[in-house]
């Protein structure tokens, strides 16, 4: 398995993990499924912003992909970012998700991001344990902030100070 820069290619595969997410996890709260242009347009708005997106690879096959974007868009939180890492259902417990987080905390530390928050649907033991193994630590929880399938869900916050951050200048 490689970990690399996502490029235009590597959509479809994305849109597929994402549409896939969407329709059978809560590891994503939207009910609607989207379509290429959609991806297309978050792809270009991260690149844009100079955020990552990793893909993970395994012969031509695109097993996951991971980016981080603004926590919140405010000045104040110019050196915090928030993680996404999603991984294909048949790929899922293989490694791939392992290697996009390790990738994404490493490219933050060198973007001199200070802290990575993850928000995790309570329920997700499996995305709780790949952050809790790399760093992460459980910070607090939402109560009944977000509804799927027809349940209110619980979000859980994970951070994690990034290795070879700086305090900002004065």
């Amino acid at each position: 398995m490689d970990i690399r820069m996502a490029g235009e290619a590597d959509l479809p595969a994305i849109l597929g993990i994402y549409n896939d997410a969407v329709v059978n996890t809560t590891a994503i709260w939207n009910d609607d499924t989207v379509d290429l242009e959609n991806r297309r347009a978050w792809f270009t708005a991260r690149r844009g912003q100079g955020y990552p997106v990793f893909v993970a690879i395994e012969g031509d096959a695109v097993l996951g992909y991971a980016s981080y974007g603004d926590f919140r868009p405010f000045q104040g939180y110019r050196f915090t970012v928030e993680n996404s890492v999603y991984v294909a259902s048949e790929a899922r417990g293989k490694g791939a998700g392992a290697a996009l987080l390790a990738a994404l905390v490493t490219h933050a530390a060198a973007a001199d991001k200070h802290v990575m928050i993850a928000a995790i649907t309570a329920g997700n033991e499996a995305s709780i344990r790949l952050h809790a193994r790399q760093g992460f630590v459980a910070t607090g929880r939402l109560s009944e902030v977000g509804y799927k399938f027809g349940a209110y869900l619980d979000l859980i916050l994970m951070e994690k100070r990034l290795a070879g951050s700086s305090s900002p200048a004065p």
